[in-house]
């Protein structure tokens, strides 16, 4: 398996000075609050989208909590949003800075684009508030430096959360658990694969201007979503992030659109990635496969039997006709949320900035070696 020594002096890649972003420091909760432990948090929304409505229910629902300001550029989001929460009074914003200003908020959820995700995570961390920041890290290279560098800079007293669930999600912990303590035998190889339908459709949005447009319309656009490898199977690099201990040294793979090409990104893709101690990992995608088939996780496989994990559940296979399974109780979206709330009542902080940049520097990796169509090497593409 990875060594956390490889590890560590690979997280250094892009600055010189040690990396502490996920680190733990215990403080006070009125330390971190700045208010009354036992005040509910309020929470800003920035981006008023259906995944931001998603996270923004949970986190209203939860009795530590409320949502006091919803921003979106498009009102009909905001309204949307303001139905979905059962919202009467709230404040609407439509620029994030304006609501960044507010004081009364504590804490803000970016469910944005994933193209502005360093941006308005640096003028969160700037505005002294508790981030839960939605993945990817960023989209390219550049934004990805840029979530490092944020992360560095932070309040050591403030949580700095990403939407990367799996972290948090019961089957995922038991299984990284058991991984961990040797119940597979020494890990020989791994798989990841995200085979599913296309999650999204483009719209037209009559009386828009096409900027305007192309932006509701942010995941047919590479620019903007960082194509569907970033955008949605970051979580699975996230994972094998996780799971193996430290970041891959190679990718090459291919990748192609066969059903979806009225939009500027891929709709299948078949990697293979290397990890240190001859790991091979095999990572297989689609956004095609006709509704009524998904198959969405991870597969550990050891000498002493295999670990296959998912956000529904965990499967441990032992032998022939020897298996344990442990079922996933609700969407793991829930246990991280509730665990950024439980981090800033408690005053246990976490920055995972660094970690959450650099998982999604696992998925820019494949993505240069499905365009260009060569092996893309770690040391290549970001210089350590």
């Amino acid at each position: 398996m990875a060594n956390e020594t490889l590890n560590l002096s690979r997280r250094r890649l892009l600055a010189g000075a040690p990396a502490a972003a996920g680190a733990f420091t215990i403080v006070s909760p009125q330390a971190v609050r700045g208010s009354q432990a036992n005040s509910q948090v309020a929470v800003g929304l920035i981006g008023s989208g259906n995944r931001g409505t998603y996270d923004a229910r949970i986190t209203h629902a939860d009795p530590r909590a409320r949502v006091t300001a919803l921003c979106d550029l498009f009102p009909d989001r905001i309204e949307q949003a303001k139905a979905a929460l059962k919202l009467d009074k709230v404040d609407e914003y439509t620029d994030y800075q304006k609501l960044l200003a507010n004081p009364s908020i504590d804490a803000v959820i970016i469910a944005t684009p994933p193209f502005q995700h360093p941006g308005q995570l640096a003028a969160a961390v700037q505005a002294n508030k508790h981030v839960y920041c939605e993945k990817p890290a960023a989209v390219d290279v550049a934004g990805c430096k840029s979530v490092i560098a944020t992360g560095r800079k932070a309040n050591p007293k403030k949580v700095l959360s990403f939407g990367y669930q799996q972290r948090y999600g019961p089957v995922y912990l038991e299984a990284y658990k058991r991984l961990r303590s040797g119940m597979i035998g020494d890990l020989s190889t791994a798989r990841g694969y995200w085979i599913a339908a296309d999650p999204f459709t483009r719209r037209e949005y009559p009386g828009l201007t096409p900027e305007q447009e192309k932006l509701r319309n942010w995941f047919c656009y590479r620019d903007l979503s960082g194509d569907f490898i970033v955008e949605q199977d970051c979580h699975n690099f996230d994972v094998l992030h996780w799971f193996l201990g430290g970041l891959p040294l190679a990718a090459v793979g291919w990748g192609g659109r066969k059903g979806r090409t009225t939009m500027d990104l891929m709709d299948h893709l078949s990697l293979t990635f290397e990890w240190p101690n001859g790991i091979f990992v095999n990572f297989e995608a689609n956004q095609l496969t006709p509704r009524g088939y998904a198959k969405v996780g991870e597969e550990f496989t050891g000498t002493k039997g295999t670990i296959v994990v998912s956000r529904q559940r965990m499967v441990h296979y032992k032998g022939v006709k020897d298996e344990e399974s442990m079922e996933s109780p609700r969407d793991i979206t829930y246990d991280g949320i509730e665990r950024f709330l439980g981090l800033i009542e408690s005053g246990q902080v976490e920055n995972v900035a660094e970690r959450s940049a650099l998982s999604t520097m696992i998925a820019i990796l494949g993505r240069e070696a499905l365009y260009t169509k060569k092996e893309q090497t770690w040391k290549g593409l970001y210089g350590a």
